[in-house]
């Protein structure tokens, strides 16, 4: 939910439109490049056109009203037109992304969904967003453009991102393991300092995220380790830190849901090159 205060209804508020040239611009699809200083963070907002968020260096926190996702290099998220979301960055962000305008984001998914970057559509978002927003459409611009729909169209699609949590309890638990992924607590423990009982934890992860407290934990984890690789942490000290004890038993975790190793993870596009 990303910190943000529930209306009278329950439910948030609307997120305003953040107007960019990109979203008016009178061609399917339009580059976007800036550069972020670590730390720095957009707040809730929407657009009006889709958008595939990408950043050739960093990792972006998004978070949108139901679920959060950490992007490294390597991953892009798929952005559907006018879903509230925020951006924060951890480290330095060398932000490339592309707003489509509908008929252009029919290539994508119906819904906000981590794909996979192969080489090829890297290299195509980068010319894009090296084109003037008026682009040749019977030009260069027009051949990239198509080139790129294709990508996305193909792109794999990958089932990561964490779901938003609404129960005050369970949002202090997530908090905690966030700030330290590697406590080593269960959910007796956590049960304990939540004010709720095991079995009141376990219905409420359920009802929640639809995984178990240890699948949610892992996820969580995964997640994080994923982020320090791409900032260059060594395997073995990203798998302590997330609180794997063995190297291998992480290296296998990893494997099983992102199709590569952890070493790969480190690479700029290791993680995507399913």
């Amino acid at each position: 939910m990303a910190g943000q205060t529930l209306s009278a209804s329950g439910q948030l508020p609307e997120a305003p439109l953040r107007n960019l040239p990109q979203d008016g611009v009178d061609r399917p699809l339009a580059g976007f490049t800036r550069d972020y200083r670590p730390g720095e963070s957009v707040e809730r907002h929407a657009h009006t056109r889709a958008q595939l968020l990408y950043a050739t260096r960093g990792v972006m926190r998004i978070a949108t009203d139901t679920a959060a996702f950490v992007l490294p290099p390597g991953r892009a998220l798929w952005m559907p037109a006018r879903v509230p979301h925020v951006t924060a960055m951890q480290g330095p962000v060398a932000m490339r992304a592309l707003f489509l305008r509908a008929d252009a984001a029919a290539a994508g998914p119906g819904a906000v969904t981590v794909l996979a970057v192969s080489p090829l559509l890297r290299e195509l978002v980068l010319a894009a967003c090296a084109e003037p927003l008026e682009w040749d459409q019977a030009g260069r611009g027009g051949h990239i453009t198509a080139l790129i729909l294709d990508e996305i169209a193909r792109a794999p699609r990958l089932p990561l991102g964490l779901p938003a949590l609404c129960d005050a309890r369970l949002r202090r638990l997530a908090a905690a393991l966030q700030a330290d992924p590697a406590q080593p607590l269960g959910l007796e423990d956590w049960a304990r300092q939540c004010g709720a009982s095991p079995r009141t934890l376990t219905r409420l992860f359920r009802e929640e995220t639809g995984m178990s407290f240890g699948r949610w934990r892992q996820a969580l984890r995964l997640a994080e380790a994923a982020a320090l690789l791409a900032e260059g942490v060594p395997p073995a000290r990203a798998a302590a830190r997330v609180g794997y004890a063995s190297a291998p038993a992480f290296g296998a975790a990893f494997r099983a849901a992102f199709g590569v190793t952890p070493g790969s993870g480190r690479t700029a596009g290791g993680i995507g090159g399913l």
